[in-house]
């Protein structure tokens, strides 16, 4: 395994985060393609054994229980200063707008939620999983700055936002002595590259570290024409973020099929050799044991100059799809 900083922080991460979004009771949230606690502690094991270190889930997954798998089998496996954690929150529910509970509050309350979920004291990284119209943005970074003072969280990230979005945050706690945040997790693979435009040009130049989901596209970019899995078959967010595409998609999938077949490698590797280029450390999911493996070989393999162009030859534009699509037309509706 292969190591790098976290943007501009201190904290030393593997080139692969362990995202654990596919961890959780399957009758208990949104997805029913998620694995056990006993399968969980088994790919986190095996995780640590290939020398990640890295690890992310959210407050949202399956409601919690993906947390409390999470941090049960990081305590068993690990001291607590041998991985990096990261969880997430999600906007003011209407229920605590309509209850006046403020954004400071908001982010201190599903923090300390977080941590009675995973048994545990701080996490290293606090990302906000996605913009909050409903919310001054002023509200949200005092409130991130106070759980970082108050030692629960080391630093913050954010996750689906624009680049508009993540540079009006930052400058505004630069601008006030506040927190800023050190990293990105944004829709971006070999098949979803409109992070290129804005996002990654600015990440590069503010040192700010990026950390994509979704680095295989819901599997597709790692399985051939025909292959399927249960998260394939069942996961209808997916669907949605890519079967519009799909036509156009595929002929790039069959371009990394076809090296991976010329390099003696798996597409895995291939798709994520590729993202290795370009990002600090993709999050990739893993619900079986060949997951997590297939992600910790990718970081030995190295594309040429030639491959790597001609696995981006055949990208089209893409229009903005799952929660950045979302995002867009509340922005759009705020401005109306």
């Amino acid at each position: 395994m292969k190591y790098t900083k976290l943007g501009r922080s201190d904290l030393n991460v593997s080139r692969i985060c362990m995202g654990c979004m596919g961890f959780g009771d399957a009758a208990n949230g949104q997805h029913s393609w998620t694995v056990d606690e006993a399968t969980t502690r088994e790919i986190i094991k095996r995780g640590l054994d290939l020398g990640i270190n890295f690890f992310d889930t959210a407050i949202a997954y399956q409601n919690g229980t993906s947390e409390q798998y999470v941090g049960r089998a990081l305590w068993d496996f690990a001291r607590r200063d041998e991985f990096v954690l990261a969880t997430k929150f999600t906007p003011r529910t209407q229920a605590e707008i309509d209850a006046g509970v403020r954004g400071q509050e908001h982010v201190e309350n599903y923090l300390n939620q977080s941590l009675a979920n995973l048994g545990m004291d701080y996490v290293d990284l606090y990302i906000y999983h996605m913009w909050d119209y409903h919310t001054p943005m002023e509200e949200i970074m005092e409130g991130l700055h106070n759980v970082v003072k108050a030692g629960k969280a080391r630093y913050i990230g954010i996750s689906n936002c624009f680049a508009w979005q993540l540079a009006k945050a930052n400058f505004y706690a630069r601008e006030h002595g506040l927190t800023e945040f050190i990293s990105i997790q944004g829709h971006y693979n070999l098949i979803a590259r409109e992070e290129e435009r804005e996002m990654a040009p600015f990440c590069a130049d503010q040192g700010i570290a990026m950390t994509p989901y979704s680095a295989l596209a819901g599997g597709r970019l790692s399985k051939r024409p025909g292959e399927t899995s249960k998260r394939l078959e069942q996961d209808a967010y997916a669907k949605f973020k890519y079967d519009a595409t799909a036509e156009a998609d595929g002929r790039i999938i069959a371009r990394v099929a076809e090296l991976a077949d010329r390099r003696g490698v798996s597409m895995t590797e291939i798709s994520l050799a590729w993202l290795l280029t370009k990002v600090a450390a993709p999050v990739v999911g893993a619900t079986k044991l060949s997951h997590v493996e297939g992600a910790a070989k990718a970081v030995d393999l190295e594309l040429t100059q030639d491959e790597i162009d001609y696995l981006e030859e055949l990208y089209v534009p893409h229009a903005l799809v799952g929660v950045m699509a979302q995002n867009g037309k509340q922005k759009a509706g705020n401005v109306v």
